[in-house]
């Protein structure tokens, strides 16, 4: 229950600023809203701060994905693609489909599909996702001389520094800032021992379904991956009890097929939009399982790390997220 609550807690904090919506994260593909690079960013920085400090205190430890080249590489390619078309993430979409969402459900199932067809694969992909650097951070480059906390220190502040300038250029409304002061914060509490003792995460909750739903893939993606998935089950579960009881309490709780800014580009058939979903969620959970991680797992929990695989797959997902964007969302045909 106390990883249903975390994910409760999760879930609200996403929705304060509309960050699960699919109009917020479509909407940065489409560089008319800010939302998502303003909060991530800030989020990191912030998360520098807290996670080193609470690290140095021994409150808690590091949690860094190896440096998988070109798992991380392709696995974020793969991730920016499904994610500017499905208009989710992991996390947010079972926040949306609390919500109602249905087109978030049909994302679901593609992620469900996707993953699995990694774990089916994954004897075979193992050794291809290579080579693997090891757990490279800022600490382990830097670490027993003063360049790691100064390092660490210029690095929150650049971090914080880009969301508040991408505010000034492109935002009025501050309830992202919220939002990334409680994401902060989250990480920084899940990380302690006595809490969960790893950060945040939503991915491996898939391929954890999806196996055993069919009784197929790689029993040893299976021993891989069974424990963090299982507490990621219940952290989803939490969210998408957020999505659907903050809907009914505020009385927006609707069955919707697809989304407003969907409709802009595509129309209103929710044919087209369900088939994109399926697509966009296949794409986004096999690249999230290439890489290991995905946008609260890779980005926001390793970005606060300082990890190298996470900010590399950081800047993989975004820059193909913003091409696929440009590509995939052109003016109107309906």
């Amino acid at each position: 229950m106390e990883t249903v609550a975390l994910g409760f807690v999760f879930g609200v904090i996403l929705q304060f600023a509309r960050l699960n919506r699919f109009d917020t994260i479509a909407g940065m593909a489409t560089l008319r809203d800010f939302t998502v690079a303003k909060t991530i960013s800030f989020t990191i920085g912030l998360g520098v701060l807290l996670l080193q400090a609470e690290i140095f205190l021994g409150w808690g430890d590091y949690h860094i994905k190896p440096l998988l080249l070109t798992g991380i590489v392709a696995g974020g390619a793969l991730f920016g693609m499904g994610m500017a078309i499905l208009g989710y993430c992991p996390g947010t979409v079972a926040i949306s489909l609390g919500q109602g969402n249905l087109d978030a459900l049909v994302g679901i199932v593609g992620g469900l599909v996707g993953s699995l067809a990694f774990a089916v694969s994954y004897p075979v992909l193992q050794p291809l996702l290579g080579p693997d650097f090891g757990t490279v951070s800022l600490r382990s480059a830097a670490a027993g001389n003063g360049l790691f906390w100064g390092g660490s220190v210029a690095a929150a502040f650049l971090f914080m520094a880009i969301a508040l300038m991408l505010q000034k250029h492109y935002g009025a409304d501050w309830k992202w800032l919220y939002v990334a002061v409680g994401m902060a914060l989250l990480n920084a509490i899940l990380n302690l021992p006595v809490v969960a003792g790893h950060p945040m995460g939503a991915s491996t909750a898939f391929p954890l379904v999806a196996m055993s739903l069919t009784g197929v893939g790689a029993h040893s993606y299976w021993e891989k991956i069974a424990g963090p998935g299982a507490w990621e089950l219940w952290f989803l579960v939490g969210a998408f009890l957020a999505g659907l009881v903050l809907a009914l309490l505020q009385g927006q709780f609707r069955i919707t097929s697809v989304p407003a800014l969907w409709q802009q580009y595509y129309g209103a058939a929710p044919g087209k939009r369900f088939f994109w979903a399926f697509l966009g969620g296949f794409l986004l959970l096999f690249g999230a399982r290439t890489a290991g991680g995905c946008t609260s797992g890779h980005i926001v929990s390793g970005g606060m790390q300082l990890a190298a695989s996470s900010l590399l797959f950081a800047m993989t997902v975004f820059a193909v997220f913003l091409f696929t964007g440009r590509l995939f969302y052109r003016p109107a045909t309906a």
